[in-house]
């Protein structure tokens, strides 16, 4: 599934018309502009006409096998499920889902900007304070869904999206794994993605997650390290473009150095992406919020240091100030002695 929640969304194909009034509906919604569409279904931009607010609506594109599409209907309702029972500032709000007159449909805030997939896509460069920044909020968000029973699973730029003002939100938990989760009869591994039953986004799923094994939230950690990678040294840690190859590379191989795409970047904040991807899920962190608090902890130690700079650079200009009268005075008492001795030696 594709985040479907911004005004611009790379990974959908923009609809020429998308600017023409639809004047449709999607149960109480009503629909006011193609934003895109993808593969799974159409996003619109929609009016809340109780609440009186704009809202995303993501509405199911029906596949023709009805086995098929009560899969992908469980698959939508899982989404909303599974984001709907968490409230967060940076995680995406589900507002209603519905199947009405055969729709199916589910609402949620509509979010300006940008995902970080489009900004990396762009050719935007990440400082590493700003990436840093970003990636503690997500750590946070994501420690709050595992204590509430929901694992993402799909962590990845795409799914991260940052408003205007900076503040990033995770979105789309269409393969979340929740307590409420809609299970199909006979179906213990979840909906294919692709590649036999292994689910989530390549680049960044987690051994665990490449070798289908069950995964508990330190895959999340896992991938939200690699998305940090990527934010910092600009390249995926494992960019290969070959299905079998990539998967063998995530289960056994290490990424390449940070430091030969990124040279100056703190080993704090290297230790950190390299902890939170270990092969070994007992390695990493074993909650999203201790990698939170070390995100902190390295954000907080580069305030500290610009502030002690700062105050030398600050500090600098009195010192200078009050040297200057001992000049004087050293310079007078020289003087006077000189006098003294000129007067003696008369």
């Amino acid at each position: 599934m594709h985040p479907p929640y911004m005004q611009s969304e790379s990974n959908f194909e923009k609809d020429p018309n998308s600017l023409t009034p639809l004047n449709k509906r999607a149960g109480r919604f009503l629909l006011t502009e193609k934003l895109g569409s993808g593969t799974d279904g159409t996003v619109y931009k929609g009016h809340d006409p109780v609440i009186d607010r704009d809202v995303a609506i993501k509405i199911l594109t029906p596949p023709a096998n009805p086995a098929e599409r009560k899969s992908r209907e469980q698959q939508f309702i899982n989404e909303a499920r599974a984001a709907g029972r968490l409230s967060h500032p940076n995680i995406v709000t589900i507002f209603d889902t519905s199947v009405e007159n055969g729709t199916t449909f589910i609402a949620m805030e509509f979010l300006p900007g940008r995902d970080l997939r489009g900004e990396l896509n762009s050719g935007r460069k990440f400082d590493i304070i700003e990436a840093a920044n970003i990636v503690q909020k997500i750590a946070e968000a994501l420690h709050f869904a595992h204590q509430n029973g929901v694992i993402h699973r799909d962590i990845k730029p795409g799914n991260i999206f940052v408003l205007p003002n900076g503040q990033p939100k995770v979105v789309d938990f269409g393969i979340a794994r929740a307590p409420n989760r809609v299970h199909t009869p006979g179906n213990t591994s979840g909906a294919t993605l692709f590649h036999n039953n292994v689910m989530g986004t390549p680049n960044y799923m987690s051994p665990e997650q490449a070798m289908g094994r069950n995964v508990d939230e330190k895959t999340d950690i896992y991938s939200l390290g690699a998305v940090l990678y990527e934010l910092i040294a600009g390249v995926k840690p494992f960019p290969s473009q070959d299905m079998d190859k990539l998967l063998q590379q995530i289960i056994h191989k290490s990424p390449k150095p940070i430091a030969n795409y990124a040279p100056n970047v703190p080993e704090q904040l290297v230790r950190v992406i390299v902890k939170a991807m270990q092969k070994d899920p007992k390695q990493r962190y074993q909650t999203a919020g201790e990698m939170s608090a070390a995100l902190i902890q390295f954000l907080e130690r580069d305030r500290k240091l610009k502030r002690k700079r700062k105050n030398g650079d600050a500090g600098a200009t009195p010192e200078t100030g009050n040297a200057l009268p001992w000049v004087s005075i050293v310079a007078i008492v020289i003087a006077i002695a000189c006098i003294g001795l000129y007067y003696f030696l008369r």
